[in-house]
């Protein structure tokens, strides 16, 4: 079992950065495919960010090149650093971790933290 647990969310300026961070407990975290999704309101979840246990990283096209996932596998966490924000980031942004050296879907998930860009 894993528990993620997100934090660094908040209100930003458009143009402005944040950091989200996202703590896991449990066994096995660096063998572990881990990301972020995030959900609009109205709107399906989508996927942000993932990056591999081999540190491979993957981005949604609407974010690439401003944001960047990382991982600290000592510390059982995975970052997302979120730079030149806009508007339609807003959202609210969970962190998820696979299956130990599984390349299918996310097995777990964290309760989120909310984003929220103004113009």
């Amino acid at each position: 079992q894993v528990q993620l647990v997100e934090s660094g969310g908040g209100l930003v300026q458009a143009g402005g950065s944040l950091r989200l961070t996202c703590a896991a407990s449990g066994n096995m975290f660096s063998a572990r495919n881990v990301g972020w999704d995030r959900q609009a309101p109205g709107k399906q979840r989508e996927m942000v960010a993932t990056i591999t246990y081999t540190v491979s990283t993957n981005y949604a096209n609407s974010v690439l090149g401003r944001f960047t996932i990382s991982r600290d596998n000592a510390k059982g966490t995975v970052y997302l650093q979120m730079n030149t924000l806009k508007p339609e980031d807003t959202a609210v942004y969970y962190c998820s971790a696979g299956s130990p050296y599984s390349s299918g879907p996310p097995a777990f998930w964290g309760r989120g933290t909310q984003v929220t860009v103004s113009s």
